[in-house]
């Protein structure tokens, strides 16, 4: 595994994409703080760099280091979640353009799969995650069902988990408020 991880960490210090495995589903990578290889994602998916994408990082060191305000009811919740669960924080700070929403938010998830969050670690960076599919088509459910294409448009594919199956259920999503409330928007 850490071969893996040191050749990916190559690539994405490259400004290159991976396809790598996450806490939900496979995932098209790059370096979160770099806009080059984040355009070339949107550009990969056909997908309109208005939708943003999943920012994941390894622990909430690295979350302070891009979120300006995290209120300390959701540092306590994120030591209680048992399943992946994306944030959409306020005040993004040191991450590509394109991945901060219009209202200077993004999209965040603390990692628990344990080959991303050796990769994320030893990146030092937070690393781009949407899924290994064209805008508007299925998730794949398993490696074995990503196109042809996308695997052909990457810089390097992971090999690790390539018989895992994937359970489609995607992250439970919170959007946190300026003033430190929070809904939750998918369960």
């Amino acid at each position: 595994m850490l071969d893996e991880i040191d050749y990916s960490i190559n690539i994405l210090t490259k400004g290159g994409i991976i396809l790598y495995p996450t806490d939900t589903v496979w995932g098209i990578g790059c370096d979160a703080t770099n806009q080059s290889p984040v355009s070339r994602i949107y550009k990969l998916k056909k997908r309109a760099e208005t939708k943003s994408m999943i920012i994941l990082v390894n622990d909430i060191d690295m979350l302070k280091e891009y979120v300006s305000n995290i209120p300390e009811t959701v540092l306590d919740l994120i030591k209680y979640f048992e399943q992946p669960t994306t944030i959409i924080y306020p005040g993004i700070r040191n991450i590509a353009k394109s991945l901060i929403s219009r209202d200077g938010s993004s999209a965040i998830r603390i990692v628990k799969d344990e080959f991303c969050k050796q990769l994320i670690t030893l990146f030092g960076k937070p690393i781009v995650s949407t899924s290994a599919n064209f805008s508007g088509d299925p998730t794949p459910l398993s490696f074995h069902k990503i196109s042809e294409k996308i695997i052909q448009s990457v810089d390097y594919v992971v090999r690790v988990g390539h018989d895992k199956i994937n359970q489609l259920k995607p992250s439970t999503i919170i959007k946190l408020s300026k003033n430190g409330e929070y809904e939750i928007i998918r369960q």
